[in-house]
């Protein structure tokens, strides 16, 4: 049997008067060694969670660089993850499948960051940065860049983070009435989302066979050609905006309860809001950037992070490794399963786009929360 935890006498004495009877002060530490186990209860069961996400992640990560046309060894791809010569092995693992994989990781849980901020922070799992037309941005400039411009890869995915990042403000401009309301943001963005794909469309219209390849390859989301030159960007954003979203991941949890009550709580409601919104914007544009707006990662990893880990907890890090496993096992999934290679895209999208019916059901049913 669990020993009972030990409640601090400051707590106790915030809460009783000082002529409190013995029945009261029984009755009030029963109360609080209640709410206090059922805390530590959810804790654990949370870094059961995600302990357990954490180690599929890992699965998939040596699932991606062991196998493929040719399988190697854990220990031929530790060893050239370590710098070693291996033959065959250096180039396969170290130039094809290591930046795949890393891409995989990064954009994924980079998705799943943003995906759960934009949603938690509006109370909504429709908020989600691809379906509120940020990530529409970034695929308008994109295909611009490709067809108009004819620019190389990198400056493509340039172009394309200054778009999500325009679009991100453009709405951001048009939803503020006096005031900041998640429902007025989620309608102008699907308006503007709607505006970009026609963009898109209009572009793709006029675009030569060679350019609309390479647009169409971009447009879908895919790991394919990873490279570390287009890493790089992606991994600098991910190191420097990924601990600032943690750190603020306790005020993100406030702002769930609507902004009077986290002001009251004592948070500086308006610089947090804009700190976590230029983040999960900023981290959507690198991991767009780097591999096309992979469909519905953004959308499904916070619900399903919400699911799995249970109410009262916070997901920035659960829907990280949601993303990551959505990915990696996506690209798997159409290198492998069927007789034709389909980019990541394509299999998330397929998953995304029942799970998007089934979570408007549930929202129209329920209510909008996580």
């Amino acid at each position: 049997m669990t020993a009972p935890l030990a409640i601090p006498p400051e707590v106790k004495a915030a809460i009783l008067p000082h002529n409190a009877s013995r029945t009261d002060t029984e009755s009030v530490e029963a109360t609080l060694q209640t709410v206090v186990t059922g805390r530590v209860t959810r804790q654990r069961h949370q870094h059961l969670i995600a302990a357990g996400l954490g180690l599929v992640v890992l699965a998939l990560i040596a699932a991606s660089l062991m196998f493929g046309q040719t399988t190697y060894s854990p220990l031929e791809v530790a060893r050239v993850i370590l710098g070693e010569r291996v033959p065959g092995a250096s180039f396969t693992v170290g130039e094809l499948r290591l930046p795949r994989t890393v891409l995989g990781v990064l954009a994924g849980s980079a998705f799943g960051i943003a995906g759960v901020t934009t949603q938690t922070m509006l109370r909504n799992p429709l908020a989600s940065p691809d379906v509120i037309g940020i990530s529409s941005g970034a695929s308008a400039a994109a295909v611009i860049g490709i067809i108009v411009f004819s620019l190389g890869k990198v400056e493509v995915s340039m172009l394309a983070l200054a778009g999500a990042l325009a679009t991100a403000v453009a709405i951001d401009l048009l939803a503020y009435r006096g005031g900041f309301s998640g429902t007025r943001l989620i309608l102008i963005g699907i308006g503007v989302a709607a505006m970009l794909n026609s963009v898109v469309s209009y572009v793709l219209s006029r675009a030569a066979a060679w350019d609309l390849q390479t647009a169409m390859q971009w447009l879908t989301g895919s790991l394919n050609g990873a490279a570390w030159e287009s890493i790089a960007p992606l991994a600098v954003a991910w190191i420097v905006l990924v601990p600032l979203m943690l750190a603020a991941e306790g005020s993100l949890d406030m702002l769930r309860l609507g902004d009077d009550s986290a002001t009251a709580l004592g948070v500086r409601v308006g610089p947090t809001r804009a700190l976590l919104i230029v983040g999960a914007v900023a981290l959507l544009a690198f991991a767009t950037s780097g591999a096309g707006p992979i469909a519905f990662v953004a959308f499904m990893s916070g619900p399903i992070a919400a699911r799995l880990v249970g109410p009262g907890t916070r997901l920035l890090v659960p829907s990280a490794l949601v993303g990551t496993i959505l990915v990696l096992s996506a690209d798997l999934i159409g290198q492998f399963v069927f007789g034709t290679r389909y980019p990541v895209g394509v299999i998330t999208g397929v998953l995304g786009a029942p799970y998007l019916v089934l979570l408007l059901v549930r929202t129209n049913k329920a209510g909008g929360s996580l």
